[in-house]
């Protein structure tokens, strides 16, 4: 399968080949959701932690008497009731379980991603910059003429070099390596711009079940 290739250095009307077996997926939208949860899960872990009765430390002495007082029984200065006793049913920090999604899974998800946004008119190629495009005013023109908005940039180490410092500040742009590239970020923009190389790389990527 033929897809355009876009260049910013010339005017020059090309063609790249893209993998069937990639970008002519049908989604599944529970897979690529249960990818998206595990992904958020690990990006944003619950750190908060409060100290429960048991991890308070301190005597275990009753305060009172059992009996005799006319007051309520206490055990100890420990019981939540008391400043500076434990936390009841408060956060418990990174104690929890995260859903498992295996390596294959995650890779099936992340085809199915490529296949939606080849299928909508939403992925775009872009061959790799090979001289750095200083002003963002150059960069900004080509975005225009291709019409591409809300765009994320899945980028090389080389062309990253070269377009980082024009595309940066431009509203809607997000700019991530290719060893970044994720579905979180792709379902979040409406337009998937990937430059020639990292192209190759993701196929080899998703297709090489060792990697």
């Amino acid at each position: 399968m033929k897809i355009k290739l876009l260049n910013i250095e010339s005017s020059k009307s090309e063609t790249t080949e893209i993998s069937d077996k990639i970008f002519k997926l049908k989604i599944n939208h529970k897979l690529v959701k249960s990818v998206i949860d595990w992904q958020l899960n690990h990006a944003k872990p619950r750190l908060a932690k409060t100290k429960q009765k048991n991890e308070i430390k301190g005597s275990t002495k009753k305060i009172v008497p059992q009996k005799g007082t006319g007051g309520a029984r206490h055990a100890s200065r420990k019981a939540p009731i008391f400043v500076g006793g434990g936390v009841a049913h408060g956060p418990k920090g990174a104690n929890y379980k995260i859903k498992k999604i295996n390596k294959k899974v995650r890779k099936l998800a992340l085809a199915q991603t490529l296949s939606k946004k080849n299928s909508d008119k939403n992925l775009f190629v872009l061959s790799d910059v090979k001289k750095e495009i200083k002003k963002t005013k150059e960069f900004n023109a080509f975005l225009e003429k291709n019409n591409l908005n809300n765009v994320i940039i899945i980028s090389d180490t080389d062309t990253m070099k070269n377009i980082n410092k024009s595309a940066r500040n431009i509203k809607d742009i997000k700019l991530i390596y290719e060893t970044g590239a994720n579905i979180y970020d792709m379902m979040k923009y409406k337009n998937v711009l990937i430059t020639q190389s990292s192209l190759k790389n993701l196929e080899k990527r998703i297709l090489n079940e060792k990697n």
